[in-house]
């Protein structure tokens, strides 16, 4: 599998978009009610996530220009990784996170922090990511995580 990682351009706003609604709905919603799913969503329309373009570095991976998974990363922070469920666990969500990692290092950040959904809490523990603390944004758990990035 030839996954190929670059930033994203405004052209890949609603690939992003669709992706991430179809993990949202598909794995997610495993551990989120419907409400909750249905309010995430709201914040990965087409329109935001071009606004996120001007905010984040944001990562798309593609496979035969198929985007399957996105990332991003704002300051510190990485944000909305999301694969899509016909390619989770072949690997494509740690190419992006080593991806991530590099332009955290680069930008001279010793410490990467994700907010974890319940979802992704294992994958991120695989990375080496420890759990800091739970927030709830209602009835919404999510898992904040840190790692310390080795130069």
């Amino acid at each position: 599998m030839d996954i190929q990682i670059h930033i994203a351009r405004d052209a890949d706003a609603s690939a992003i978009s669709e992706t991430i609604i179809k993990t949202l709905r598909e794995s997610n919603a495993r551990d989120y009610p419907p409400e909750i799913i249905d309010r995430v969503i709201e914040s990965f329309l087409p329109s935001k996530i071009l606004r996120f373009l001007t905010e984040r570095q944001v990562l798309v991976a593609t496979l035969e220009s198929q985007i399957v998974a996105t990332a991003s990363l704002d300051q510190d922070v990485v944000r909305s990784v999301f694969v899509d469920p016909d390619f989770q666990g072949m690997g494509v969500g740690r190419q992006l996170m080593k991806s991530i990692q590099s332009l955290a290092m680069d930008t001279g950040f010793n410490l990467l922090r994700v907010p974890s959904s319940v979802t992704a809490e294992g994958f991120y523990a695989s990375l080496g990511f420890k759990k800091i603390r739970d927030e709830f944004h209602q009835a919404e758990r999510t898992i904040i995580m840190a790692k310390k990035l080795k130069r």
